[in-house]
């Protein structure tokens, strides 16, 4: 692949890149950085991508890798942020539904669902990407599902 070509690759894979990391980071700045670096990286490591046909998913998983980097590095950092009262905090997000029972989920199946409903994967993308079988990725779209479902059931009669 051609640097040209990466670059219209990571044009057209904005929002699904911004989604990636969306589901792993929290705020808008770290997605920001963790893209940015995942972006270099991919410049700089354009010699390793094997085949052209899955030059998406290798980029997607340069940036899964960087988000698992930034989220590292938060681990180091005590945020100001978690001192403050619930209700500021409470205040700050505006998050629908759906998108506070997502974020609940466990990590891997977090990103198993954005990657899947919201980005349109196939499951043997999704594979690929997480480094994982198939048969996982069936089974943690199905617990996601299940739990979804579970948690949204009582809103929906009650709502």
């Amino acid at each position: 692949m051609k640097k040209e070509q990466l670059g219209d690759l990571i044009i057209t894979s904005q929002e699904t890149m911004y989604h990636v990391a969306k589901t792993l980071l929290r705020s808008d700045e770290d997605c920001a950085d963790a893209i940015q670096d995942a972006i270099v990286k991919a410049f700089s490591r354009i010699d390793t991508l094997r085949e052209d046909a899955f030059a998406k998913t290798w980029l997607i998983r340069i940036l899964i890798n960087e988000c698992y980097s930034c989220m590292r590095k938060q681990k180091r950092v005590v945020f100001l942020e978690e001192f403050a009262p619930a209700e500021e905090v409470q205040e700050q997000e505006d998050y629908s539904d759906l998108y506070e029972a997502i974020s609940r989920l466990p990590e891997e199946v977090r990103l198993s669902v954005i990657l899947y409903y919201m980005e349109g994967y196939s499951i043997r993308e999704i594979a690929q990407i997480q480094d994982t079988t198939e048969s996982a990725v069936k089974n943690r779209l199905s617990r996601a599902r299940k739990r979804l479902k579970a948690d949204l059931e009582p809103e929906l009669v009650h709502g």
